[in-house]
């Protein structure tokens, strides 16, 4: 009976370590890559450093208390609450109308889902030089239209005026990311039952009755993740709105991504960017939260 016993307890000695053993390695990885570099970005918070040589000084708390007072920085901090806020009010209820007019469509439907997928396959660096040409005040179609038109009043100078700066990244912001959340809410809708919606409207209930009363609510699961997932893209975006404006003009359209690479790269000063870094981990991790708790309250009340 030893021999038995001795077997049974390693099969289950083996049994329990078996997935260690096997998420051992993305734990590694996630310690190497994810949870190393942000440890080390607080501590380069510390101190006073160039990047370059050995020429690091333990400054303590004052990059913290630069940061309180920095009013760019907290601009820039406002400009990405303004994107999460318009990337979820407008980018999810027109990704949500595509993909039920998509899910609806029988003929042409698989065209219209590549033709408006379009824009995620793209580069955000090369989608930021197409519209930094299409936005030129001179040479750019917008206002060539618009010069057309008689309109002479409405053009601008989009990406060079503080007061449409920021307006326009966002726009382009949004067009680009649409499509992901078309598809998103596709994959949640080809699960709904073809068989719930014929009995509706058998009964007499309309497309709109349909969509609020019973695909409505089976979305709710995948209206919570796709509003964490704007939020949290918006609060750390950089690529695009770099090129575009590179956070300017006069810091309008600045985000804390653009202002931690202009602190790192352009003013050398590698502990006070890591401090916008770090600062950036902490907002992000409350916004997270505080939206993941909201959007679960609403699923509960609908």
């Amino acid at each position: 009976m030893a021999p038995v016993r001795r077997r049974s307890g390693r099969a289950r000695l083996i049994q329990k370590a078996a997935p260690a053993v096997f998420l051992a390695p993305a734990i590694i990885l996630l310690a190497v890559f994810l949870l190393y570099p942000l440890v080390y970005s607080f501590r380069l918070s510390l101190l006073d450093w160039n990047g370059l040589g050995n020429t690091a000084q333990s400054i303590g708390l004052d990059n913290w208390l630069r940061l309180l007072d920095d009013s760019v920085f907290w601009h820039s901090a406002w400009n990405n609450i303004l994107l999460a806020v318009f990337s979820v009010v407008i980018q999810l209820p027109i990704a949500a109308a595509l993909a039920v007019i998509l899910d609806e469509a029988s003929k042409g439907s698989r065209l219209l889902k590549i033709f408006y997928f379009l824009p995620l396959l793209m580069s955000s660096v090369a989608l930021g030089v197409l519209f930094k040409n299409i936005f030129d005040p001179n040479f750019g179609p917008i206002n060539s239209i618009l010069s057309e038109m008689g309109l002479y009043n409405w053009t601008q100078d989009w990406l060079g005026d503080p007061n449409f700066a920021l307006g326009s990244v966002i726009a382009v912001v949004c067009w680009q990311n649409i499509p992901f959340y078309m598809v998103l809410f596709l994959a949640a809708l080809s699960s709904f039952p073809r068989e719930v919606s014929e009995a509706a409207r058998l009964d007499g209930a309309s497309g709109g009755t349909i969509f609020w009363k019973l695909k409505l609510p089976h979305l709710q699961g995948t209206v919570r993740t796709a509003v964490l997932l704007a939020v949290i893209g918006s609060m750390r975006y950089f690529d695009l709105i770099y090129v575009m404006t590179g956070g300017g003009p006069e810091n309008a359209s600045e985000v804390m991504a653009t202002y931690m690479y202009r602190m790192v790269f352009n003013s050398f000063e590698l502990g006070y960017g890591s401090t916008v870094a770090s600062a950036m981990f902490i907002i992000i991790m409350v916004i997270a939260v505080v939206s993941l708790r909201i959007s679960k309250r609403f699923e509960t009340e609908v």
